[in-house]
């Protein structure tokens, strides 16, 4: 071959490679580029304890029926016992119930003590110890929030003088949930303004407000005021229903559409829980009630 057609192949060879570079390229630009996962701001869960599942594996598939994302799990019966009757304590009860959730899409959003609505923070020996019980379940089931009621007996409008001894407590608990990685949400007696003071005094961020929107509605308050004034850094989770009486969709008391402004404005996120606000003529239906307040919340919020 003449030094000529030599020059031409080569020529040739090069804008070969070339085009065929190119192509790929443009191939490779025009593949789709995959979305992310988009978090969702609200999600709608049950408590297991209203659905009469407290603890039970059974709360898993009832609470996908329903229609929730989630169930704030309760930690069991407290009583004269020195800590709950927790279950998941057992590991192997522990890793079915966790798979079950993960097969069916079903999220924890929080374990909850409710026994001590009827125990005394304040006075009853060793609860703190106990509280650590229950920030040790969360950690094993890698949940992040859990519930604690003041109850009746830490009812600081009552009780005023027991402050004093809520705090110091809460303060020993805060630093529990901070070496642990979690946070404990508490439900107060006191309006918004008050929890705010009592959150300064306990001095952790590890220790925020379980909001209840049945709260302030009791006590003649504005949900929106009392969102606002306590900020999105303070509220872990929402307990989203008022007393048994109709649905949220039709309780005259509660403007959710506006509830969900004030909450976008503040920019918060997290778990809006049922709890009751089951139709008084009917309490029972566990279905119908919940379902109907489930499928509600997320026409609004999502």
């Amino acid at each position: 071959m003449t030094e000529e057609p030599k020059k031409r192949l080569n020529k040739f060879s090069i804008w070969l490679m070339a085009g065929m570079l190119l192509s790929s390229t443009i191939v490779h630009s025009c593949k789709p580029v995959p979305k992310e996962k988009k978090e969702i701001q609200y999600k709608v869960g049950v408590v297991d304890l209203m659905i009469l599942k407290r603890q039970k594996l059974s709360a898993l598939p009832l609470a996908k029926e329903i229609g929730a994302d989630g169930v704030e799990v309760d930690m069991g019966g407290l009583g004269n016992r020195p800590t709950f009757n927790n279950k998941l304590i057992d590991p192997v009860i522990r890793k079915q119930y966790l798979d079950t959730a993960r097969q069916l899409g079903i999220e924890i959003s929080s374990l909850a003590m409710t026994g001590f609505y009827s125990q005394s923070l304040p006075e009853r020996e060793g609860a703190v110890e106990t509280i650590q019980d229950c920030i040790n379940t969360m950690v094993l089931m890698e949940v992040k929030v859990g519930f604690l009621p003041l109850g009746v007996e830490g009812d600081l409008i009552q009780y005023p003088e027991r402050r004093a001894a809520i705090v110091e407590r809460l303060k020993e608990v805060g630093k529990k949930a901070e070496a642990a990685g979690v946070v404990i949400g508490i439900e107060t007696a006191l309006d918004a303004k008050g929890e705010v003071e009592l959150l300064n005094d306990i001095g952790s961020p590890a220790i925020q407000i379980c909001f209840n929107f049945a709260n302030p509605l009791k006590n003649g308050r504005d949900i929106n005021e009392e969102l606002k004034i306590l900020g999105k850094n303070r509220i872990c989770e929402i307990h989203a229903t008022n007393k048994d009486s109709v649905w949220l969709e039709n309780d005259p008391q509660i403007d959710m559409p506006q509830i969900k402004t004030t909450l976008d404005e503040l920019g918060w996120s997290g778990w809006l829980l049922v709890e009751r606000s089951r139709d008084a003529n009917n309490t029972r239906d566990v279905r119908g009630n919940f379902g109907a307040n489930v499928a509600y919340l997320k026409s609004v919020f999502q």
